[in-house]
């Protein structure tokens, strides 16, 4: 069995353990929960579990970016990275009232069922990939986010999200307890 292969399945399950996890943090939330304030973070509880589930989304369009760059020519990818990169200010305020908007426009009911469904596609997609597809890759905007590298093969892209959901998971606090 191949190295990807064993990796695919630790992906899946990680999706799958993410998403129990998201509906177990949303169902048990109360609207006081929801509004508390996080960890390390300006978001509250419930902006934060919705950039968790951006996370998810910004690995799928990563996914399609990673198609197109394969048919431009060598360096394509590097360029865009780093044009990326040069906007990261801009990049950081959408990233921040993205979700303080989603919210009011969503609320969690929405927001769970589209982590199902972002979940679902990650699945699918995932299932029909090669490991030659895995293997190939493409170059990043190292400053958007800590768990983005320079170069990520798909391979990488796909395990992105959740990491992304893990750490973040720290800083909710829906236990009630600010540290």
């Amino acid at each position: 069995m191949s190295e990807i292969l064993m990796d695919r399945r630790a992906v899946h399950a990680g999706y799958e353990r993410a998403r129990q996890t998201f509906h177990d943090l949303l169902g048990n939330a109360t609207k006081a929960d929801l509004a508390r304030p996080t960890r390390g973070t300006r978001w509250t509880n419930e902006q934060l579990l919705w950039h968790m589930l951006f996370g998810y989304l910004v690995a799928r369009v990563l996914l399609v970016l990673a198609g197109v760059f394969r048919r431009l020519p060598r360096g394509a990818d590097k360029a865009f990275a780093r044009a990326l990169d040069a906007a990261t200010v801009p990049f950081d305020w959408v990233n921040y009232v993205g979700p303080c908007g989603a919210v009011k426009v969503l609320g969690p009911r929405r927001t769970a069922a589209a982590f199902d469904l972002v979940i679902d596609s990650l699945h699918r997609r995932l299932a029909s990939e090669s490991d030659a597809d895995l293997a190939r890759g493409m170059h990043h905007p190292v400053r958007w986010d800590p768990f983005f590298q320079d170069f990520m093969t798909l391979a990488d892209m796909y395990r992105y999200p959740t990491r992304h959901f893990d750490f973040h998971r720290t800083q909710l606090t829906l236990d009630g307890k600010l540290s």
